[in-house]
């Protein structure tokens, strides 16, 4: 079976107004998906919520499938900076501790924006909509978090540090996928036990 097209935006804003238009469109359509989820969701629903004309909507987006696509490709942008800082900031004076404890704060950060949250639980909701956050790119991101690992711990072999990158990777997003369903409260309950799961895990490989 092959793949749909993807749905595009109908033009790219270029005026200061329209960019603002255009973003004030998406806060509002990631919003309208966390209150009644993608399905229920409409453009003319997103457009009242952005206080909007639909008629201004549609010149930018034929449908939901388009502005969810902006919002996947904003969130990948965003999700491949982060990761870049992640990894760039390798520094052994520092403990593995001190490293992921950094590197789940910044995600928790991340994600109390909604545009970032809604895109990354829709994933594990329906992940058919999605057309840049894919296997591929959980494969690139394992590769560098092996990459990572071996940095640190240069005797690390390949294959070893790729099936630790993998069991990280899962396990942190399966993770974090559950500690942002909860309260506040429960979540960086949920947090503290990631860093301390991660760490008691890895020691003994980045020794």
């Amino acid at each position: 079976m092959s793949q749909p097209e993807p749905t595009l935006m109908r033009r790219q804003p270029k005026q200061k107004r329209s960019q603002q238009r255009v973003e004030k469109i998406l806060q509002a359509a990631a919003e309208v998906f966390a209150e009644v989820g993608y399905e229920a969701a409409t453009t003319h629903i997103i457009a009242a919520k952005a206080d909007t004309a639909i008629g201004s909507l549609y010149q930018f987006f034929p449908d939901k499938l388009a502005i969810f696509h902006a919002l996947e490709a904003l969130h990948m942008e965003r999700v491949t900076a982060i990761n870049a800082e992640i990894l760039q900031s390798l520094n052994k004076q520092h403990s593995l501790a001190e490293f992921i404890d950094g590197m789940v704060d910044t995600y928790a950060r991340y994600f109390q924006d909604p545009m970032s949250r809604v895109v990354y639980m829709q994933y594990f909701v329906a992940p058919e909509l999605f057309e840049l956050f894919n296997d591929k790119f959980n494969e690139q991101l394992v590769q560098q978090l092996a990459a990572f690992f071996r940095k640190w711990n240069p005797d690390l072999a390949v294959e070893k540090s790729e099936l630790l990158a993998e069991t990280v990777h899962r396990t942190y997003n399966a993770l974090l996928l559950n500690a942002l369903k909860q309260d506040e409260n429960k979540r960086q309950a949920l947090y503290a036990e990631l860093k301390a799961l991660l760490v008691a895990y890895l020691t003994s490989y980045t020794l």
